[in-house]
């Protein structure tokens, strides 16, 4: 099928780098899978099926087993795995909705077999593989995604190129790493039908997936989950391409974590790298992102909980406990179950082990640790050196502690069947998970759930007790584990001795605990919740305009009400030059001028267009700020007939020889007595921020500050002065980076409506409104102005043209991009102005009296 997106997109994403060149080109594009049962030669191939209900799971294995069967057609026999996630979480899906799978094989197929096993595939499990050439794969997976991602997402910085298992950025692997990517994208574009289908996405194999799958289709509707950690942003900014990487995630619509330190250390990246702030409502956390909610889901993944019912009452497993029960008679059977990775803790486990056996000599010939190595799914010198250190710590301990028939130390180096783990987990008094970092680790899970229903076990048997190490994902769940910090040696001795030693009905209280838990927060639930949210955080895609902006992975959807578009200078110019009576509202900070610009006074061709506006007769211009009254009027001093309303309205003047008017509705201003107190405290304790004393108010900012220490400082100012002004005639906002304390009354919407007021019983009532502005306190105004034109006893207003500045969510129903884009809309007005002496009559009436 031919792809829809851009046939440079890599190179776009790379630059002009050179070792584009050099990394792996993809194969032709594969074909769709009608031609793929034609070059098959199956003549029966169905007919197209009535479309219905579909979830894509995209993970980087398909959940399949392949074994040699040189009687089948392609030379494989497939079946399930049914130990597979992405398998498992089939059971909380719709029962209604057909489930496809995307993914690759873990056998390598011969490219003159691809058609036939993605027919097979696709016929007999609705999988659709994808098939990566070997050196491209080994690149992506064994260089980028295991030898550089997955070590840094565990923190393991790669300080040099022989540091333990991390890699230096290198960018040919990550250019693997998109083509791989791309891939995936290709494929599953093929079967996609993106108005109805939803996406579900898992872990950081496939990171830049989103960003492919969007800019084939901006109304996809796309789930991504993490199964690794999330590093703190400390970490994840020594990424070289780690706006790339994040603006890919933004590209899904939900993205979800096992804990919550993961998404906050997400959340915090998107906001000192990109300049994003979240909201939490109603439960669910939101980042605004050109117009979409991208929400960010907290839940751990849980178990198959009718599986471990199974294997836990096979008979294979039935008795094989009774084999380990008569073996380790006697003996209090300790079990470690962990992956050959850097990051299990193996190591300093036995060493933990070799300190308990030593302190307590009592625990000399009947405690045993079983620890049971999984194959490593990596390759590398790292893998090698824990093997060699496992080893060697295990050789030390049995040689010094052991006896004749008594080993304290089991090491199991092979694969282990599935039955024979669960017996093993049915018989330990004791699980102990010390990984130094580990996304979730279900082993605490699975030794509960088959400590609970082994039936080989005596009721009275039906406890346990678990150490687990506090940097595992799934350690805020287990509430009744005994949490240990897996570098203290010495503490996680003393932990495996009070797991040995606590006393029966502690366990069994500890035990119950955890299986209530474990099983109403199963796999199906997971997936039922994670499918629920993806839903929901989709359900307006249909009632938003879309369209994609950026090039490579920057690339990103601007999402927008039907209603809300961009103000052309050709559309607000006819308007203009059709009306006599206009009112122009604009804003400064921010719309005027950048919020970025260091001097903040207006340049030369700021002064130069609004005399320009000024100028004409017609118009009545008023600039509507926050700032002061005594600034204000210096920098706009050039402008006679320029309108200024100050401090959000509280100081009013008509023209530059007018007097300053206060509104005068707080003669008051002892709670300021009270307010400054509290704000320099916060602002002593926060680098960065200031105080910034107005007549009528006060107000803090914290931009220059820490972006997380900065809000979570705003937060805490804010609910204090609530608490200590709640008798005073104030109000107290947050603006953007600011906390604002204004006597009550006093908004940028009050200026509106006197203005359009004073207009009306002037006799001039405005047939054109234009006004622009960019932050929070100018809703306001454009709410003000909603609200005046939807009243049936005010004149109607021709033309109205309400502007936020920025492609955000407002309640304006234009937008401009930016002030370079202000400036010029304003700069057209004024070119359009038809130039005519000023009329005597021209509005000099008083602000206060209109009020």
């Amino acid at each position: 099928m031919p792809s829809f997106s851009s046939a440079n997109l890599l190179e776009l994403a790379a630059g002009d780098d050179s070792d584009f060149a050099a990394s792996p080109r993809r194969p032709p594009i594969l074909p769709r899978l009608m031609a793929d049962a034609a070059a098959t030669g199956i003549d029966d191939a169905p007919a197209s099926p009535v479309h219905r209900e579909r979830r894509i799971i995209v993970t980087h294995r398909l959940p399949l087993r392949a074994a040699p069967d040189p009687s089948a057609a392609c030379g494989f026999a497939f079946s399930w795995d049914h130990d597979a996630v992405a398998l498992q979480l089939r059971s909380g899906l719709p029962p209604t909705a057909e489930v496809m799978h995307v993914g690759t094989l873990a056998t390598p197929v011969d490219p003159a077999q691809h058609a036939a096993v993605s027919w097979i595939l696709y016929d007999r499990f609705r999988c659709l593989p994808v098939f990566i050439p070997a050196d491209l794969h080994r690149r992506f997976y064994h260089g980028f995604c295991k030898h550089y991602l997955w070590p840094l997402f565990h923190y393991l910085l790669p300080l040099s190129p022989s540091s333990l298992g991390g890699l230096p950025f290198d960018r040919s692997l990550w250019l693997s790493y998109l083509s791989a990517n791309k891939l995936f994208a290709d494929r599953l574009i093929e079967l996609l039908n993106p108005d109805d289908d939803l996406v579900w996405i898992h872990d950081y194999h496939l990171l830049a997936l989103p960003t492919f799958l969007r800019r084939r289709s901006p109304r996809v509707k796309l789930g991504f989950f993490l199964h690794s950690p999330f590093p703190s942003s400390e970490i994840f900014r020594t990424i070289p391409v780690r706006e790339e990487l994040l603006r890919a995630l933004l590209n899904a619509d939900l993205v979800g974590f096992h804990t919550f330190d993961y998404a906050r250390h997400f959340l915090s990246s998107c906001s000192r790298l990109l300049g994003l702030d979240y909201q939490s409502k109603r439960g669910y956390i939101g980042i605004e992102y050109y117009g979409r909610t991208v929400t960010v889901k907290i839940l751990p993944v849980g178990i198959d909980m009718g599986q471990h019912e199974f294997v836990i009452s096979s008979p294979e497993t039935t008795a094989k406990v009774q084999e380990l029960q008569a073996k380790y008679k006697d003996k209090i059977l300790m079990l470690g179950v962990d992956d050959v990775d850097l990051f299990k803790g193996i190591g300093m486990k036995l060493l933990a082990v070799e300190q308990l056996l030593e302190e307590h000599p009592r625990l000399r010939g009947r405690a045993v640790m079983v620890q049971i190595a999984n194959p490593a799914r990596s390759e590398g010198k790292d893998v090698q050196e824990v093997r060699d250190e496992v080893e060697s710590i295990s050789k030390r301990i049995n040689e010094r502690f052991g006896r004749p028939g008594y080993e304290p130390i089991v090491m199991i180096n092979r694969t282990v069947q599935t039955y024979e783990k669960a017996a093993f987990y049915a018989v330990a008094e004791c699980c102990v998970v010390n990984p130094v970092r580990d996304g979730m680790n279900l082993v605490p899970y699975q030794y509960t759930v088959c400590r609970q229903q082994s039936p080989a076990l005596a009721e009275a048997s039906k406890k346990s007790i678990i150490v687990v190490s506090e940097f595992v994902g799934c350690s805020p769940s287990l509430s009744g584990a005994i949490r240990v910090n897996p570098w203290n040696v010495n503490a996680v001795a003393e932990a495996i001795n009070l797991a040995i030693t606590m006393p029966e009905t502690e366990k069994q209280l500890r035990h119950e605990k955890h299986y209530k838990y474990v099983s109403s927060h199963d796999v199906a639930y997971w997936a039922k919740s994670f499918d629920l949210d993806l839903q929901r955080a989709c359900k307006d895609h249909f009632h938003r305009r879309c369209w994609g902006i950026g090039f490579g992975m920057s690339f990103r959807v601007v999402a927008l009400a039907p209603s809300f578009r961009k103000l052309s200078v050709e559309h607000i110019a006819s308007a203009y030059q059709k009306t006599n009576s206009r009112l122009i509202l604009l804003d400064y900070d921010g719309t005027m001028m950048p919020q970025s610009s260091i001097d903040k006074k207006p340049s030369s061709e700021v002064i130069s267009v609004l005399n320009g506006l000024c100028s004409d007769p017609k118009n009545v211009v008023f600039l509507v700020s926050g700032r002061g009254k005594d600034e204000l009027g210096k920098w706009f001093a050039p402008c006679e007939k320029l309108g200024i309303s100050a401090e959000h309205g509280y100081f009013t003047r008509w023209s530059k020889d007018a007097p300053w008017e206060s509104c005068m509705l707080a003669a008051d201003f002892d709670w300021k007595k009270i307010a400054e107190p509290v704000m320099r405290l916060y602002m002593e304790a926060t680098d960065g921020s200031s105080i910034e004393p107005k007549e009528s108010g006060l107000v803090w900012h914290h931009q220059e500050a820490d972006p997380d220490f900065g809000s979570w400082q705003a937060k805490e100012l804010l609910d204090h002065l609530e608490n200590v002004l709640a008798n005073e005639p104030v109000a107290v906002k947050r603006g953007q980076h600011i906390v604002e304390v204004n006597p009550q009354g006093i908004s940028k919407g009050k200026v509106v409506e006197n203005l359009l007021a004073t207009m009306l019983n002037t006799g001039k009532p405005p047939d054109f409104v234009l006004c622009i502005g960019d932050d929070r306190s100018d809703e306001d105004m454009f709410e003000s102005i909603s609200s005046y034109t939807n009243n049936p006893s005010h004149p109607a207003i021709a033309e109205v043209f309400a502007c936020t500045v920025g492609q955000k969510p407002s309640k304006a129903k234009y937008y401009l991009d930016d002030t370079v884009d202000v400036i010029k809309m304003l700069q057209g007005l004024a070119n359009a102005s038809a130039v005519q002496p000023p009329r005597p009559t021209q509005l000099q009436v008083s602000f206060e009296g209109s009020l």
